[in-house]
C-alpha cells in the first residue's frame, strides 16, 4: 500500500511542474494561481460546512493559526516561486531538480528538530539522490539558453519554504485531519494569490482553452493528488522517506517535459534518473531494516 501511495504521490506531484508550464504559457503566475485556488477554496469551504463542525471543534485558534502559517509556506511561498521560475524560463525539469535538493536539507534537520535521525545507509541514499539531481540539472541547464543565472535561485527559495512547512507540521502536537488542513491551506492561498492578482492587475484570466485545461489539471492532479498525498505519506512514512521521493520528481518531470514540450532529454538525464531511483531504493531499504530492528527490540 505504501509503495502504491508513494508512486501516486510522485506522479501527481510531478504533474504540478507540467501544469505550471502549461498555464504560464498563456498567463502570469499570479493569474494561474488565483484561478487555481479561488474556486477550489470555495468548494472546500462548502464541503466543510456540509460536513458540520465535528472535525473543527478540537482546533484551538493557535492550531488554526499554525495551519495558516503552514499553508503560507507550503503552498503560497512554494508555488509562487516555482511558477515564477518557470515563467522566467527555467525548464520544468530543472525546477523540479532544484526542488529535489530538499531531502538533504530535511535529512540534516530531522535529527535536531524532530529527533528522527538519519542512518549512515540513508545518508548514502540521500547523497546518491543529490548526484542524480546534479546530473539532470547540469544536462538541462547546459541545453537552455537566455536564462539568467539568478533565476535558478528562485525555486531554491521555494524548496526552503516547503521544508519549513514540513517541520512546522511535524512539530505540531494537535492532530489535524487532511480535509481540515487542506481547506485552511487552500483558503489561505486563495486570499494571498487573489490579493496579489488584484493589486498587480493580473486577475483577468485568458480565454484560451489551454489555460483552463492547466487549471483543471492543477486542481485535480497537483492539489488533491500531489499536495494531499504529500501530507498522507508524511504521516505514514516520516520526513526522511517522503522527502527522498522528491529525488524522483525531477527525472519524472524531465521525461514528462520532453514528451509534452520537447524539453531536452539526454543520456545524462537518463543516467540521473537511474541514480535517483537507486537512491530511493537505498533509503527505503534502510528504513525497512530500521523498522525491523526496532520491532525485535524487547519492550
Amino acid at each position: 500500500m505504501n509503495v502504491l501511495l508513494s508512486a501516486a504521490f510522485v506522479v501527481c506531484w510531478s504533474s504540478g511542474f507540467v501544469g505550471a508550464k502549461l498555464g504560464t504559457q498563456d498567463a502570469g503566475a499570479t493569474t494561474l494561481l488565483m484561478w487555481r485556488f479561488l474556486p477550489l477554496a470555495a468548494v472546500l469551504a462548502a464541503f466543510a460546512v456540509y460536513r458540520g463542525r465535528d472535525s473543527w471543534r478540537a482546533l484551538t485558534p493557535r492550531a488554526v493559526g499554525r495551519q495558516v502559517l503552514i499553508g503560507l509556506l507550503s503552498q503560497s511561498g512554494y508555488l509562487l516561486t516555482v511558477y515564477h521560475a518557470i515563467q522566467l524560463g527555467v525548464s520544468s525539469g530543472t525546477t523540479a531538480l532544484i526542488d529535489g535538493t530538499q531531502p538533504l536539507v530535511a535529512g540534516a534537520l530531522a535529527g535536531p528538530l524532530l529527533r528522527q535521525y538519519v542512518s549512515p545507509r540513508q545518508w548514502l541514499g540521500l547523497c546518491l539522490g543529490l548526484g542524480g539531481v546534479a546530473l539532470v540539472t547540469t544536462a538541462d541547464a547546459a541545453s537552455t539558453t537566455g536564462v539568467a543565472w539568478w533565476t535558478y535561485l528562485v525555486p531554491f527559495a521555494g524548496m526552503l519554504s516547503l521544508v519549513a512547512a514540513t517541520f512546522l507540521d511535524r512539530r505540531s502536537r494537535t492532530p489535524v485531519t487532511p480535509a481540515v488542513s487542506m481547506t485552511v491551506h487552500c483558503a489561505t492561498s486563495a486570499v494571498v494569490f487573489t490579493t496579489l492578482a488584484l493589486t498587480t492587475g493580473t486577475a483577468t484570466p485568458p480565454a484560451t482553452g489551454s489555460f483552463w485545461l492547466a487549471t483543471i489539471w492543477l486542481v485535480a492532479l497537483s492539489t488533491f493528488g500531489g499536495y494531499g498525498l504529500y501530507w498522507l505519506v508524511l504521516q505514514r512514512s516520516g520526513v526522511t522517506e517522503v522527502n527522498t521521493l522528491m529525488f524522483l520528481m525531477a527525472p519524472v518531470t524531465a521525461v514528462w517535459g520532453a514528451l509534452m514540450f520537447d524539453e531536452p532529454f539526454t543520456t545524462q538525464t537518463a543516467l540521473g534518473l537511474t541514480v535517483a531511483l537507486t537512491a530511493v531504493a537505498v533509503v527505503r531499504g534502510a528504513s525497512s531494516r530500521t523498522r525491523e530492528a526496532d520491532a525485535t527490540q524487547p519492550r
